[in-house]
């Protein structure tokens, strides 16, 4: 790697808005607010709307959708047209 043109990687925490969730890792994001983190120590914070803690995927409350619901309907409404 060339010298001098990479940003700084070093330890930030991702603290989830949604959930009471957060965790520390290394990014090259930056950010003015800090927090003290488990250890004593103090990094910079990323607030994201999102993550795994409350995403409906990872959660279980996505909703399914039913599909063959849906096929049917169009099915009984259209039905199949002789030529």
């Amino acid at each position: 790697m060339k010298p001098g043109i990479h940003p700084e990687y070093r330890l930030v925490v991702f603290r989830d808005s949604a959930g009471d969730f957060a965790f520390l890792t290394r990014s090259t994001a930056t950010s003015d607010r800090t927090v003290e983190w488990e250890d004593g120590n103090t990094y910079p914070v990323i607030d994201v709307e999102i993550s795994s803690a409350s995403h409906p995927f990872y959660t279980g409350t996505q909703r399914v959708l039913d599909t063959a619901g849906r096929v049917e309907r169009f099915q009984r409404r259209y039905g199949r047209r002789e030529r």
